[in-house]
């Protein structure tokens, strides 16, 4: 077989789904960005259902993930910076690990 590859995908949970890699690419892109709107438009998604994500998440969470700027920007809280640092950290060495181990079980199917 070629091309043969895996894809990992990992969603933290609560009492439900409350954070993945949706959340992610939405909270560093605001990181980014200074903004809850651009960080939206950029994924293609509407304003209105990135706010409504975000304060589910929130909720679930227990914490802000964002607070408002002056002029109508965003930025990360200390608790949201520090969930998506880690987020990301677990996602890098999750896939290290996945990739060694996706060589080491499909070795024989690769060319």
């Amino acid at each position: 077989m070629k091309n043969m590859h895996y894809n990992l995908s990992v969603r933290l949970f609560t009492a439900g789904k409350c954070f993945g890699p949706g959340m992610a690419t939405l909270l560093s892109l605001v990181r980014e960005r200074h903004s809850l709107r651009a960080a939206a438009a950029e994924m293609g998604m509407a304003y209105s259902k990135a706010w409504r994500i975000l304060r589910d998440c929130e909720e679930a969470l227990g914490f802000p993930l964002l607070d408002s700027t002056t002029g109508g920007g965003a930025v990360l809280t200390e608790e949201g910076a520090a969930l998506l640092a880690d987020y990301e950290l677990f996602c890098r060495r999750l896939g290290d690990e996945g990739d060694a181990l996706f060589a080491e079980c499909f070795a024989r199917w690769m060319d």
